[in-house]
């Protein structure tokens, strides 16, 4: 009886032992998780700090309590109702999310970047992170359902509006840790219209911005992410590993290759037209990536670049978000420095466009090649992916003009 009676207390015990451990471990995993929301840098913003600061609404820490945006905080907790009350126990489901965020509000913290002092209590973070995610998360349900808006939405009844709101949700300053929006997603009340995931939903709300084949992007917008800038970021990742690599690349002799020779192929590399009065081919590609440029036969094949106004937003904030990243992949980066390089002018970009390769809503002739020279001015790449491109181009001209007759070698 005396042994029976102690095996309660041991069980208790060991419980608690067992807690204490979880919840060491928990601490340290959290304490590790990489810092993926990041401030951009001070001096690029100075140069152009609408491309960089929310218009009409802030999401997470960095810009929250700005006065200019209260007015959507009021719409954010219309959304954070309109969503839990879809049960009866409207705060039960609040309990159930408050709980869920305090659980995982020392990862979110750690999702901003060591130094960044955010001036917000637990309770104020908790708060914070509970409005703003179910506030997306009811967006992105009503944009996808149309019978979930209320007459009078101020969000939806000007294009103008969503338009700006979308623009603000793809800054890099104004991400939220995807982490917590799945959680949430998981235990608030998802109306039975919808049976599609989040990321589903989340593409929808963004796939009109995203350039390339919509299913294509919608698969690579499916994959993990730290924010959904990082999901519109997996959306311009290369089919290729590295753009069809010549024989040197094959033998992995990479490291013998000399800066200068990098640095030189692509100094060379000439614009659209001159390619084409030198003999190259444009040609729009088949291939659905928007990196997935290809060099054969004496045939640029390019991928269909659609400028929008959303593009410089999106592509400054991409860059922005390889600048800060901790992996040395640049290819967003490299797309707007190899686009620098083919569209410099007005006759580039009408070459293009007479190829299909290139459409644009800009307003003026020539705000394309102005665009891109914006875009790449004062960027600096460490890791070009399109280095072995521009040495085929360049070294395809080079052997066309050694080709030619000695009477033309003037």
């Amino acid at each position: 009886m005396g042994s029976s009676e102690k095996q309660p207390e041991e069980k208790l015990g060991t419980d608690v032992v067992h807690d204490e451990l979880v919840s060491s471990i928990k601490k340290k995993m959290d304490n590790v998780f990489p810092h993926c929301i990041c401030r951009v840098d001070e001096k690029v913003v100075r140069e152009n700090k609408k491309a960089y600061h929310p218009e009409l609404i802030s999401i997470g820490p960095f810009h929250h309590g700005r006065p200019e945006l209260k007015e959507m905080e009021d719409n954010k907790l219309r959304y954070l109702h309109a969503l839990l009350n879809r049960k009866p126990d409207m705060e039960a489901s609040l309990a159930r999310c408050v709980t869920e965020i305090r659980g995982s509000e020392l990862k979110a913290r750690n999702c901003y970047p060591e130094g960044e002092t955010i001036k917000l209590n637990s309770d104020e973070f908790v708060t914070m992170m509970l409005v703003d995610g179910c506030f997306i998360i009811e967006l992105f349900l009503k944009r996808s359902f149309k019978t979930l808006r209320r007459r009078g939405d101020p969000i939806f009844t000007s294009h103008e509006t969503i338009g700006t709101v979308r623009f603000d949700m793809v800054l890099l300053e104004n991400q939220y840790p995807l982490f917590v929006l799945h959680r949430l997603f998981g235990i608030v009340p998802i109306p039975e219209i919808c049976s599609r995931s989040l990321n589903s939903i989340a593409f929808n709300f963004f796939k009109n911005i995203i350039p390339g084949n919509k299913k294509t992007i919608q698969v690579r917008f499916d994959q993990e992410g730290n924010h959904l800038l990082d999901l519109i970021h997996n959306c311009f990742l290369p089919t290729f590993s590295d753009v069809h690599p010549s024989k040197e690349n094959q033998q992995n002799k990479q490291s013998q290759r000399q800066p200068q020779d990098q640095a030189s192929a692509r100094e060379q590399l000439k614009t659209s037209s001159k390619l084409h009065e030198s003999g190259i081919t444009l040609r729009k590609t088949d291939h659905n990536g928007v990196l997935d440029f290809e060099f054969k036969n004496g045939v640029l094949y390019i991928p269909e670049v659609k400028i929008h106004r959303y593009t410089e937003t999106l592509l400054r904030n991409l860059i922005a978000g390889e600048q800060c990243n901790c992996d040395d992949f640049e290819h967003v980066t490299s797309y707007v420095c190899l686009l620098a390089k083919l569209i410099r002018s007005d006759k580039d970009e009408k070459i293009l466009m007479q190829k299909n390769i290139l459409s644009s809503s800009l307003k003026e002739d020539g705000d394309v090649h102005k665009l891109f020279k914006k875009l790449a001015d004062k960027v600096v790449t460490k890791n070009f992916y399109f280095e072995e491109l521009c040495k085929q181009v360049v070294g395809y001209k080079r052997e066309s003009w050694f080709s030619l007759p000695s009477c033309f070698k003037k």
